[in-house]
């Protein structure tokens, strides 16, 4: 990815602003992202970093709590580029949600600023609690820390400053508070000055994705309903949900996972060919698909998704319900899984099974694309076929953690006398053929971001659309689908039983079920 980067123009020095600098996302995800970069030489010597929370402290004490991070981060750490960085590195003790404290935040940013020579570049990062989202964006309104508007009346706006925001998910709890959210960022920000932010993006496999359907002349001809019977997208964990009870009680797999990450990658499998690689028209075809999605009946919810929440495991772990944090009654989802259609030329008809989980039997997280069988197979007499003429339908999978890879099933001739057909799958380990260092997907995001780029980046349309897609399954309408959840599925399994019988019901199954091997 650094070779993308590195091929467009360099990112703009600037003051990137980290709010909730003294939560886990910033010591785990971003301090070590930013690191990475100034090692890859990819972060501008002039631009600073001022993290702001509530806590005290000095900047040494807090460059002091992140040097541990950075460590265990990067295997082969660097002192030289740990005391650049760290030098560049400040820590602001404020109250961001009032006016005061944002107040504290614009005077150190323009001491910052003037001191390195950015120009008035400013990148806020939230990372904070959502519900602080809103009274932030507010403040920095209301601070007149946002001028990048007034360019369009300057004499050479080329040469105007920017100030631009990312946005981490969640972005809203629902579809009312996502616009409501789009309302107030749009009252401080231009759309263009908006990141919102989804690190799935940045996965090698994920922008393989794009690679592979539209630079390859094989594939495009058949990615569509005519020879895709459905398409499987799954997220799961082996771990529980530890102690973000009451948080995850209030959010569940369909808000944590598949309305975020997961129709990321469904744009990415299902949209048209773009005209361009240009953030407009990557953006523009992900709008669109996402809003193909057909609204799924609100008085059949139950027979488009399968909901489940993990048992006890007979030791440490008491399960998802009995856990303390958890309300009684609680009838949130640790499991999810969801079919889609689309109403369009290319996909009506084919479904895509998207799924997500705690408490799983392994961690995987890939796409898998089943392909028709043969409209006839001239091989139907052979022993092979005996009671039965049905090929083993070509499939490919796209991996994208905990390995990255990319396999095709396809059937072949057993060697030997006579024909015999078997399944034959042939996979590229992408990591170890390229021999590329792992990045945090955090780090070309926010320098995509002090680039103005916005590829990979939703669009407020796109967030939107999302959560309509998924609210049926989350309102009031999902009450059948959500009876007897509780306990409904064994930690170390791959989830209730209704998730099978989700695909059973039309003569399909989940990867790990398929007996044709593969």
């Amino acid at each position: 990815m650094s070779d993308v980067i590195a091929s467009n123009h360099a990112a703009d020095p600037c003051t990137l602003v980290i709010f909730g600098a003294s939560g886990d996302l910033t010591a785990r995800k971003l301090i070590p992202a930013m690191y990475e970069m100034t090692r890859m030489g990819l972060l501008p010597d002039r631009t600073r970093i001022l993290g702001v929370a509530r806590r005290p402290k000095t900047d040494d004490a807090w460059r002091d709590e992140l040097e541990p991070w950075v460590r265990q981060h990067d295997p082969d750490f660097d002192e030289s580029t740990w005391r650049e960085l760290a030098a560049r590195t400040h820590y602001l003790p404020a109250d961001a949600t009032t006016s005061e404290g944002m107040a504290a935040v614009g005077k150190r940013v323009s001491e910052l600023d003037a001191a390195a020579g950015n120009g008035g570049n400013v990148l806020f990062f939230l990372s904070v609690a959502s519900s602080l989202y809103e009274p932030i964006v507010e403040k920095i309104d209301e601070a007149g820390l946002v001028i990048e508007g007034k360019r369009w009346c300057s004499i050479d706006p080329d040469a105007a400053s920017w100030q631009r925001i990312i946005i981490e998910k969640p972005f809203g709890n629902d579809d009312t508070s996502a616009k409501s959210l789009n309302r107030t960022l749009g009252r401080a920000f231009e759309e263009e000055s908006i990141y919102r932010i989804d690190h799935y993006l940045a996965k090698e496999i994920v922008q393989s994705l794009l690679v592979f359907r539209f630079a390859n002349i094989l594939w495009e001809p058949v990615w569509n309903q005519q020879y895709i019977d459905h398409v499987q997208i799954t997220a799961a964990e082996t771990v529980g949900v530890g102690q973000r009870t009451a948080f995850y009680d209030q959010t569940g797999a369909i808000r944590d996972m598949i309305q975020s990450h997961l129709f990321q990658i469904l744009a990415f499998v299902a949209m048209e060919p773009p005209t361009d690689y240009t953030p407009e028209h990557i953006r523009s075809e992900k709008v669109k698909v996402i809003d193909a999605l057909v609204p799924t009946p609100l008085d059949r919810v139950a027979d488009y998704c399968a909901l489940g929440q993990y048992a006890s495991d007979g030791g440490e772990d008491p399960g998802f319900a009995a856990s303390e944090g958890v309300a009684p009654g609680s009838t949130t989802e640790t499991f999810a899984a969801l079919e889609l259609q689309f109403q369009n030329w290319r996909w009506a008809g084919t479904p895509f099974y998207l799924r997500s989980g705690k408490r799983m039997a392994e961690k995987r997280t890939e796409v898998v694309v089943q392909f028709k069988p043969p409209a006839a197979n001239l091989f139907r007499k052979l022993p092979d076929f005996v009671g039965g003429d049905r090929l083993v339908p070509d499939r490919l999978v796209f991996t994208v953690a905990p390995t990255e890879r990319l396999s095709l099933r396809f059937e072949t001739k057993r060697p030997g006398l006579g024909i015999h057909i078997d399944p034959l799958e042939m996979m590229a380990d992408v990591g170890a053929t390229f021999d590329a260092p792992s990045l945090e997907a955090y780090g070309p995001l926010m320098i995509d971001a002090m680039r103005g780029d916005q590829t990979l980046f939703k669009s407020r349309t796109e967030v939107e659309s999302a959560w309509d897609a998924v609210m049926p399954f989350l309102d009031a309408s999902s009450a059948a689908a959500r009876k007897g959840i509780r306990d409904n599925y064994q930690p170390g399994s791959w989830g209730p039983d209704s998730a099978r019988e989700l695909l059973a019901r039309k003569g399909r199954c989940w990867r790990e079920d398929d007996a044709s091997g593969g």
